[in-house]
């Protein structure tokens, strides 16, 4: 709804409602839209909201709109004519927020001098609760108002507001994500998984033997290290001084309670699952082939008493598949649970080596165990894996998952989840922002490399969300089944997974967040360099990547071939390609070995990678990256300067300064430049001054484009003193509002004349209730005379346009009145060349005839 303008031509008679005291002293406003909502209660209207609004000059990007103004209380009214009793009418209070007498009353309306009808109350009783609803859903609206939701173009200054206000929200919720995940992970988990892991990886097998967990070869030493560091690192059952620990209790390091047994499993591979040449199937009787779910073996072996002997599939063991060295194992095999002492367990590994445990089938056999320390409230899920490839010897490998598991035993713990709730809300909250938006735009949503990145962060905190509760209700149950049988094995493998699991998707969600800064920083001429760097030269470095990548795989490709036999890092085809590009990196220090594995090629290869890769591609791209810059950084120099984020807060720093008088408004500023200027005024030496005076460069430009009407970049004496009024209108503008401010009144209370005062003091008139504020009727004379005022400055700026618009078109008509004597000129020009055509041609045709007569003359002569 569009406000008119009001022009009274005597001082309201009464004072239903108030307009706020604050008053800016911005020029050539076009306000629209501008809307209000009443709050009452009984009889007493309450104090309304801000209305939206919307205030703005197109062709002035160093515009400051009238933002107290925008915010007054202007009652909301029909399209047509508006009245105190309309507006109350469609508030969300019950009716009483006009003031009526004798069922009808008369108000003075907002938008002009003309009475309004009141509306009967069954009427407003009828409007009443959708008109609530719908502005109550138009205030929750407004919390999901985004740079997506605003159209740019029509208010710069309100389109950074809401940007603004976005990225505030955003990095709240950006802190909250640093807290959860900082929370997670701390120095002590680092230091948890080292001791472990010096336990019984870094242990010696025995006092002269210096092989530990990490070289070994062989059967043998599998079991020597099992009989030896493992059982020793597990089973801690006395002090240094020989003294017993609480019986059926193994606390490693003195610290670690070994939850549960520990427990053995292995997977085999069954004979003849490979193929033997015929040539030597009579040599050779038994054939094991890699490990593979369609080769393993289920069969029973050995004495077939217990689960070592007997195949458990992978269900029923209630375990996973896991990645090793080697190959990917099923989570089923044979397995045995050792006991909770030491002289037990020692029992039970004798007994499996002597009835062998391990032959030719095994593959891979699996040590898990589980810790927890009290202390820092840590578990530390353990498993030693050592593989028995087909080729034969040893190959192993370990990993400690140190998670925190329990969770809310400390302060710091309470105060995480009441984080973990806050980051619910948020995403909650963008969860319904990315709806409105994909229902405003559609599919052009998807457009902006931007909002795909919002939606992948709202997608990865929920599924973080579902892991974090799944993973919070599994550990309450297993740690209950484990507290009443403790010689059974606790398989946390699954709950360590599912945190490491969510602990990266964490990480991945922290990731991106902090690279979605990035989209805010971008409203910054200068930050947004980077972003328009890359999306420009996005084709050129696809391109550049299609060439680079044809000879890097090509190089990558050749070492494997080459050394693939001899050189670990080109072991594979994927270890060749992150050897080469460590080479990139200049981490390098395999050349010795490759020059053993091959003389010739191995020189030549590495000589040849680094020129090519090096030397001339990787300077290439280096190029049309800087090339690129330059052109951004170019083109941003020649754009037309338009308000920045920092120019918004800058400005909002400068209210409030302003407000608490501790700097000089800008019509002092002015009055100041203008007395020491004299007579004309140019604009040089005025952005000079305004300049060093902490006034941008779009408001100088807007300042002297208002009075400068001829253009030249000078103001005469008449612009000069045009000026000079208008600035002693603002100063008591200015005046007026720092005194409503110094006033002590209520929350809604503004300045008011004496005969309010006067009638204020008369209780029994139902003029002075409606004076003090009981309905929203009408404004004080001298904030009447105010608004007038900036109304008629209003006018006076859009005067100024319009003559300078009669000029242009002026100029235009003149160019059309030319473009027609031009065409008039070409006309008359093209027909005197066909006229001269036309009696060339009469010519040429007489001359003919002549010629034929003077013929035949001669004929017959």
């Amino acid at each position: 709804m569009s406000s008119s303008r009001v022009r009274p031509q005597q001082p309201p008679q009464s004072q239903a409602g108030r307009l706020p005291h604050r008053l800016d002293t911005s020029e050539g406003i076009e306000m629209e839209n501008i809307q209000h909502q009443d709050l009452g209660l009984g009889g007493v209207i309450g104090t309304p909201s801000p209305p939206s609004r919307q205030a703005w000059s197109r062709d002035n990007p160093g515009f400051e709109p009238e933002d107290e103004i925008m915010e007054a209380d202007w009652p909301q009214a029909s399209p047509g004519r508006r009245s105190v009793s309309t507006a109350s009418s469609s508030s969300c209070s019950s009716g009483l927020g006009s003031y009526t007498g004798g069922g009808s009353s008369s108000h003075i309306p907002r938008g002009g001098l003309y009475p309004t009808p009141t509306v009967d109350a069954q009427q407003q009783d009828r409007h009443e609760y959708p008109g609530c609803m719908k502005k109550i859903l138009q205030k929750i609206r407004i919390l999901w108002g985004t740079e997506l939701m605003e159209d740019s173009d029509n208010s710069r200054e309100r389109y950074l507001r809401n940007v603004l206000r976005e990225m505030l929200t955003y990095v709240a919720f950006l802190i909250i994500i640093c807290i959860l995940t900082y929370g997670m992970v701390s120095a002590n988990m680092y230091y948890y998984t080292k001791v472990m892991s010096q336990l019984f990886v870094d242990k010696p097998l025995s006092a002269g033997d210096t092989n530990t967990f990490r070289s070994l070869s062989t059967m043998e030493d599998f079991w020597k290290f099992t009989e030896g560091p493992f059982l020793n690192g597990i089973y801690w059952e006395v002090w240094y001084n020989n003294k017993s620990l609480p019986e059926n209790q193994s606390l490693i390091y003195y610290e670690n309670l070994l939850l549960g047994v520990p427990r053995l499993r292995q997977v085999k591979v069954h004979n003849e699952s490979c193929s033997i040449h015929e040539d030597l199937r009579d040599d050779v009787q038994d054939c094991y082939n890699i490990y593979t779910t369609s080769n393993e073996d289920t069969t029973s072996f050995g004495p077939k008493t217990s689960t070592a002997w007997v195949y458990t599939t992978e269900n029923d063991m209630n375990g996973s598949s896991y990645w090793g060295q080697v190959s990917t194992y099923a989570g089923g095999g044979y397995y045995q649970d050792l006991s909770r002492t030491k002289e037990e367990s020692a029992i039970q590994l004798q007994f499996l080596k002597d009835h062998l445990w391990l032959d030719r089938g095994t593959r891979a056999v699996f040590l898990d165990f589980s810790v927890y320390n009290s202390n820092i409230n840590l578990f530390c899920i353990a498993r030693l894996l050592v593989e028995f490839p087909a080729t034969g010897g040893v190959v192993t490998s370990w990993q400690f998952q140190t998670v925190r598991l329990i969770r809310y035993v400390s302060s710091w713990d309470y105060f995480v989840g009441l984080c973990e709730v806050a980051f619910c809300l948020f995403i909650l909250y963008y969860m319904v922002e990315e709806v409105l938006e994909i229902r405003i735009h559609r599919l052009h949503y998807f457009k902006s490399l931007w909002n795909c990145l919002d939606v992948l962060i709202v997608a990865l905190s929920v599924i973080a969300i579902i892991m974090n509760i799944t993973r919070t209700a599994m550990v309450s149950n297993l740690l209950k089944g484990l507290l009443e049988n403790h010689t059974t094995h606790p398989i946390f493998e699954p709950l360590a997974n599912l945190q490491v699991q969510f602990n990266h998707m964490a990480a991945v969600i922290v990731f991106f967040s902090w690279v979605k800064l990035f989209k805010f920083i971008n409203f910054n001429k200068t930050m947004s360099q980077l972003s328009s760097t890359m999306s420009r030269c996005a084709k050129d470095l696809v391109g550049f990547a299609i060439m680079f990548f044809i000879i890097f795989l090509a190089y990558a490709q050749l070492a494997y071939l080459v050394f693939g036999t001899q050189v670990n890092n080109f072991s594979t085809f994927q270890a060749s390609i992150f050897t080469q590009f460590r080479i990139i990196l200049g981490d390098f220090s395999e050349f010795s070995e490759i020059k053993e594995a091959n003389p010739v090629l191995g020189p030549i290869y590495f000589t040849t990678f680094v020129i090519f890769i090096f030397f001339i591609l990787m300077n290439m791209f280096l190029a049309i990256i800087n090339d690129t810059y330059s052109e951004v950084k170019a083109d941003m120099s020649q754009q037309r300067s338009e308000m920045e984020m920092t120019d918004l807060i800058k400005k909002g720093c400068n209210k409030a300064l302003m407000k608490l008088r501790l700097k000089k408004t800008a019509v002092d500023d002015i009055s100041d430049s203008l007395r020491q200027a004299g007579g004309k005024l140019n604009f040089d030496e005025l952005r000079q001054d305004l300049k060093g005076k902490g006034h941008t460069d779009a408001e100088i430009q807007a300042i002297f484009a208002k009075y400068d009407h001829d253009g030249d970049q000078e103001l005469t004496e008449h612009e000069h003193q045009q000026m000079r009024d208008d600035l002693e209108k603002e100063r008591e503008d200015l005046d007026l509002e720092r005194n409503s401010l110094t006033r002590p009144n209520s929350g809604r209370s503004f300045p008011r004349t004496q005969d309010d005062s006067e009638e204020d003091d008369d209780e029994d008139s139902g003029h002075s209730s409606r004076r003090r504020g009981s309905s929203s009727g009408g404004v004080s004379y001298e904030e009447f005379q105010v608004l007038v005022r900036r109304v008629d400055r209003m006018e006076h700026s859009i005067g100024s346009i319009v003559s300078k618009i009669d000029a242009v078109i002026v100029k235009l008509e003149a160019m059309e009145r030319a473009k027609l004597k031009r065409r008039d000129v070409l006309g008359r020009l093209l027909d005197g060349v066909i006229e001269v055509r036309c009696s060339g041609r009469s010519l040429i045709h007489m001359y003919n005839h002549t010629k034929i007569q003077y013929d035949r003359n001669q004929v017959k002569m």
